[in-house]
């Protein structure tokens, strides 16, 4: 405590030591002006008032021994300075004595006490929002278990201006007519019952190149609890000339008549639902059959019942499928019972990357002739990268029944009397990849070798009083047919798809020098394009290589005749004028070339037809 005041003291005299000096600086300039008798001023008067007396207190001694040297040494310095200006030093009072200032007075701070630290402008006041509580009445729940979601209610349907009913015409160059028509009995879950109509018809510029299809039909679908039931019946009619013959070379006799072929078909199934359930047992039924006719006499008809049963246990499928195929075939020169009995057993495994098939194919040949085979029928797919690229290989073996209606719907220029025999699948391998390189990116590669026995052939006839006509031979004994298959799908977006498929193969035949009337490769490429919601583009192209026919002889020694290769460019265009309104343009051949599918047949060349659909 003593040592504070000590300081303080010593604070205090140096205070009163700075404005002693201050006092002495500010008057010695004062008192050296009066020497130069400037012009006289009326001089101010300060007159100071004495201090008043302030109330003893009693202090330390040292504090007032520090008190009584400050005092003199003011004194002291005050009495000099009166002298230096001119003044009585004796003047009564000490330091309270009259003063005379002649200049103003300018105070000059020390350095030492000026203040450089700048305010802070700066509101740091933090902002309290208002606060109110409103207090909820509510009662405590225990809500930890987890409740069940409460299905949301699905909005109403809105049962748009539907349609069940089509119709398309139209007309154009080389005699052109055109129609179609769909009836349906609308929406209805359980039960669909429908009917259709077509017709087309063409006039070339060739003699008697014309030729129309016609086409009729009905059909129905019947939805149980536990099965369902579909039936249809249709009617084929397809008609054309013989116009084929070599215009350098024409017959001294032409005779183009006319060759018609008629079906009538029917179908009817029965299958049971599916249902996703563990270990379900599945089956279903198929019965359907046909009568065929030409404008000759031959006629076809044939009855096929077929039908698979099917039980799933776990991942293992283990069920049998089988067929009863009867068919009777007649012409001029013959007339053959021609029936096939078929069952495959088999097992399926299934996994999240494989999927396996093992069974064999019993086929039992009877009627005319009669035969037994025993064919493999196995099938495998291996995921080789998730979701995206799939293994797949497959061995198989049947016969195929030679049938009129399949022989007419390939060559629709067939005779007379066209023989009759079976040939056999005896071993079919296929292997290859397929899956998705990216999306929109779909592909499938295979290759393959068949062995056939007895394979048939189409050749050109000339034996029928100067036109051609063909007829089916077979090779007898085992042909080899090795190739691959390659097909593309990309879609680009959603308003555009772009497809091809591209066919190569190699034939080795048992008694033959070529595969007759069998190109070598055929590519066939497409595209759909959505221009928009009211325009559709569509286009084909087909490339086919060169086929050779056995003309005019079937004879080794003989060089065959070349059917040239050809590109078949072909569009079309809809637009939709309204929702009930459609508007539709087709162009076929538009590189306007002679194709030949077949011998001295040469194709429509470029037509073009449209019209309009209407939909009610």
């Amino acid at each position: 405590m003593k040592r504070m005041n000590t300081r303080q003291a010593m604070k205090l005299r140096y205070i009163y030591t700075l404005l002693t000096l201050l006092l002495a600086l500010c008057f010695v300039p004062a008192v050296a002006q009066t020497g130069h008798k400037p012009k006289k001023h009326a001089a101010k008067v300060i007159r100071k008032k004495p201090a008043p007396k302030k109330p003893v207190k009693t202090a330390p001694v040292q504090q007032k021994a520090n008190a009584q040297n400050l005092g003199d040494a003011a004194a002291s310095t005050a009495a000099d300075t009166i002298k230096k200006g001119g003044q009585p030093a004796d003047l009564p009072g000490g330091l309270s004595q009259e003063i005379v200032v002649t200049t103003a007075y300018k105070p000059v701070l020390a350095e030492a006490v000026k203040i450089r630290i700048n305010p802070d402008l700066e509101d740091k006041t933090p902002f309290k929002a208002p606060l109110s509580y409103t207090p909820i009445d509510k009662r405590l729940e225990d809500n930890t278990n987890v409740r069940p979601l409460i299905a949301m209610n699905r909005p109403a349907e809105v049962d748009t201006d539907r349609t069940n009913n089509y119709i398309k015409l139209g007309l154009g160059n080389l005699k052109t007519t055109y129609g179609e028509a769909y009836f349906n009995n609308g929406k209805d879950q359980a039960l669909q019952v429908g009917g259709y109509l077509k017709h087309f018809m063409q006039s070339g510029n060739l003699t008697k190149q014309n030729s129309s299809k016609e086409e009729a039909g009905v059909f129905g679908k019947s939805v149980g609890a536990e099965n369902s039931l579909s039936g249809r019946i249709d009617y084929n009619y397809n008609s054309n000339y013989f116009y084929g013959y070599d215009q350098k070379n024409p017959p001294p006799v032409l005779q183009l008549n006319k060759q018609h072929f008629s079906t009538i078909g029917a179908e009817g199934e029965l299958v049971k639902n599916y249902k996703d359930v563990d270990n379900d047992f599945t089956y279903a039924l198929k019965l359907k059959g046909y009568v065929f006719n030409n404008a000759y006499q031959a006629k076809e008809n044939n009855l096929v019942l077929s039908g698979f049963l099917n039980q799933t246990i776990g991942q293992f499928y283990a069920g049998v499928s089988g067929s009863l195929d009867f068919a009777t075939q007649k012409d001029s020169l013959y007339s053959l019972n021609n029936s096939l009995v078929r069952a495959n057993p088999y097992l399926k495994f299934q996994g999240e990357t494989y999927k396996i098939d093992a069974g064999v194919n019993l086929v039992d040949q009877f009627g005319t002739t009669s035969s037994f085979h025993i064919f493999p029928a196995a099938k495998l797919e291996l995921q080789v990268i998730p979701k995206y690229v799939r293994l797949f290989a497959e061995v198989k073996g049947d016969v195929n029944r030679s049938s009129l209606l399949d022989f007419s719907q390939v060559n629709p220029f067939l005779g007379q009397n066209i023989p009759i025999k079976n040939s056999i699948d005896q071993l079919d391998i296929t292997a290859g990849l397929k899956g998705t390189l990216t999306a929109g990116v779909s592909f499938k590669v295979a290759i393959f070798r068949n062995m056939v026995k007895d394979m048939p052939l189409f050749v050109s006839d000339f034996n029928f009083n100067g036109y051609n006509k063909f007829t089916v031979i077979y090779d007898d004994g085992q042909s080899r047919i090795n190739g691959i298959n390659a097909e593309l799908d990309i879609k680009a977006s959603e308003s555009v798809d772009i497809y091809g498929r591209a066919e190569v193969k190699q034939y080795q035949m048992a008694t033959f020098t070529q595969a007759w009337n069998l190109p070598k490769y055929k590519l066939t490429a497409g595209t759909v394009i959505h221009i928009s919601d009211l325009i559709d583009v569509t286009g084909t192209l087909l490339f086919r290589g060169p086929a050779y026919d056995p003309h005019p002889a079937v004879d080794a020694s003989i060089s065959p005749t070349t059917i040239n290769a050809f590109a078949d460019l072909s569009g079309a265009i809809e637009y939709k004028a309204s929702k009930k309104i459609s508007i539709f343009v087709h162009v076929n051949n538009i590189l306007n070339t002679n194709n030949q599918t077949w011998l001295y047949y040469p194709d429509y060349g470029f037509n073009i037809f449209g019209g309009a659909g209407f939909a009610f």
